[in-house]
């Protein structure tokens, strides 16, 4: 679809057009979508890791952590009600992903942001004014509830507004920006946490409203993709969006092929029922597996708890709190890395190279902490010997930020043909979200029961997972989303599911599938 002389390794269409600044500028204003998801995992992990935020809400983990120098390290913030405080917003997410899809499809993609930022900017208000944990937990479901709706919404946009080829880029914004509201969160807690006066953790919290206020203006602005203005039946100004965001007269082939994709997703009256087709059994399987995956690669507990995990392993407070920004700095620049080479080097590099990486960093960690700490949790780290422990987790956090991150976006929001596509992409945040919230209320928990070997537990599953993406992913870039069938039925795997009758681009009936090559 781009203009320049890329070649077209996975043989899908080249449509005409280029990248427009209107495309770019409206790419941009969707990823801020992202801001809301990131600053929520960054912000939540420093404030239950303030002293004045447990002794108000969290007592019994305030006098744990102020008896645990001598006592099992492992131990002290293992508290259910705690994790249940990081943990709501996701089970909030994962209702809401179900609502948002309907909303998506009947709508469009850019109301469904909208509808997020809004409900995100109440959640917020009512996290700083809190005055006891039920006030907490409910504004925390009101977050989760704009999470849902943002996640469901933005990346099936990016990747209708791209260019085919540059698709990959473009949709990491998302990621790009959730990894920027992670690194604003770490330097706004390590900043508001030295307030003498105690409310810093407020300070904390009321600022979500920022990333919710940019995305619901933004929302306001930002023009419906033409594949939503065609599945709700306004061909005229699908093909005038189309136009404008290709930047070219010479739409015709492209818009031949949105229009026929439209018509089969018009014929689909149950896309939740559709979606269980064997025809689809492989979007099906990358829409659970992916997302669960992401989940278990234990980036999350990074994450969300860098704080306090880095507290469990002797750094003091403000130290604690400058690794966890340490590590948000490696996580944009990394993710920057996989938006330039995402549509060059392709899905498949990225997911089994950062793999690779993400194995040997956890074992490494695992060792070391358990060479220090043993099973009994008593124990200190020299200085130098820290600094070799965070260098380890940064190299993780990379290897995750170039592959699982944003491509454990990307892919599902590509795979989708147009009929089922909210369906597809609610299934991938709402098990994003189901996995999300089991780590977030089981990880404290988790790390007192499993200690050291937690990260042992994270490899083997990146073990698991890398392998799958080995034999069951095909390459997916430079595919024009309408044509994606066509990789699938030329897999080794998939292709036994999807019948030469299933597969129509642009309205023509291709057999064998010989125009993809996996």
């Amino acid at each position: 679809m781009a203009g320049g002389a890329v070649v077209n390794t996975a043989g899908g269409k080249d449509y005409p057009g280029k990248l427009t600044l209107f495309v770019f500028l409206t790419c941009v204003v969707a990823a801020t979508g992202g801001l809301i998801f990131g600053y929520d995992i960054g912000i939540s992990g420093g404030v239950t890791s303030m002293d004045p935020f447990l002794e108000k809400f969290f007592p019994e983990v305030y006098r744990k952590k102020q008896t645990a120098d001598k006592a099992n390290q492992y131990c002290k913030y293992d508290n259910q009600l705690l994790q249940t405080f990081t943990s709501s917003l996701y089970l909030a997410a994962l209702v809401a992903s179900f609502f948002a899809a309907t909303v998506t499809r009947a709508f469009g993609r850019k109301w469904s942001m909208f509808g997020g930022g809004l409900t995100f900017l109440v959640g917020a208000a009512l996290n700083g004014a809190a005055e006891n944990v039920a006030m907490l937990i409910i504004g925390r479901i009101l977050l989760g509830v704009g999470v849902g709706f943002a996640n469901q919404s933005v990346p099936v946009y990016l990747s209708e507004m791209a260019p085919a080829r540059l698709r990959g880029m473009l949709n990491i914004g998302f990621q790009l920006m959730i990894t920027i509201g992670i690194l604003a969160a770490e330097l706004i807690n390590y900043g508001t946490n030295k307030i003498k006066a105690g409310y810093g953790w407020r300070v904390s919290l009321a600022l979500a409203a920022v990333p919710a206020g940019i995305i619901t203006l933004g929302a306001l602005f930002l023009p419906d993709t033409p594949n939503s203005l065609l599945e709700r039946g306004h061909a005229d100004e699908a093909r005038r969006m189309l136009r404008r965001v290709r930047g070219t007269e010479d739409i015709g082939e492209e818009y031949a092929d949105l229009v026929a994709a439209s018509e089969e997703a018009r014929q689909v009256r149950h896309p939740w029922r559709n979606i269980l087709q064997r025809r689809y059994r492989a979007q099906l399987t990358m829409a659970v597996m992916i997302p669960f995956f992401q989940q278990l690669t234990g980036i999350n507990v990074i994450m969300f708890y860098a704080p306090v995990l880095f507290d469990t392993l002797g750094f003091k407070s403000d130290a604690s709190l400058m690794s966890a920004v340490i590590t948000g700095l490696v996580n944009v620049f990394a993710t920057l890395v996989s938006v330039f080479t995402v549509d060059r080097l392709g899905r498949r590099k990225l997911f089994l190279q950062g793999g690779t990486q993400m194995i040997i960093c956890q074992i490494v960690v695992g060792t070391l902490i358990a060479i220090k700490f043993g099973t009994s949790g008593i124990g200190e780290i020299p200085k130098g010997y820290a600094a070799v422990v965070v260098v380890f987790i940064c190299a993780y956090v990379a290897g995750f930020a170039w592959s699982w991150g944003p491509l454990g976006w990307l892919v599902p929001s590509e795979i989708f043909p147009l009929e089922i596509r909210p369906a597809g992409q609610s299934i991938n945040v709402s098990v994003n979200m189901l996995f999300t919230f089991v780590i977030a209320q089981a990880f404290l928990t988790m790390l007192c029961h499993f200690k050291f070997g937690l990260f042992y537990f994270f490899a083997g599953w990146v073990v698991i997972m890398t392998v799958f993406i080995a034999l069951f992913l095909p390459e997916t870039k430079n595919v024009p989303i309408e044509e994606m069938v066509l990789v699938w039925k030329s897999h080794w795997f998939w292709g036994k599911f999807i019948g030469d009758d299933d597969v129509h681009v642009g309205g023509n009936h291709v057999s064998n599938g010989k125009a993809a090559d996996a």
